[in-house]
């Protein structure tokens, strides 16, 4: 997600067009991106710290954005 002092402007079109639609109630919005990563094996703390490096290092901008990272169960 883009850091909160960085200018949002695909964020701000999308609360724009939300009334526009018929929706209501938002009162902002931020626009980032999502990455998913299957792993072998079992998900453990070393495992996650290198992909907390992976994410620091390649997939994003530390300058700009922040980022997470967190587990899920693949749905069946």
């Amino acid at each position: 997600m883009p850091k909160p002092e960085i200018l949002d402007p695909q964020g701000k079109a999308v609360l724009g067009a939300l009334p526009r639609l018929g929706f209501s109630g938002v009162t902002d919005v931020r626009q980032g991106k999502r990455f998913e990563l299957d792993v072998e094996g079992e998900v453990t703390d070393e495992v996650l710290a290198r992909v907390h490096e992976m994410a620091e290092t390649l997939l994003s901008n530390p300058v700009i954005e922040n980022f997470t990272v967190s587990v899920e169960e693949p749905v069946r």
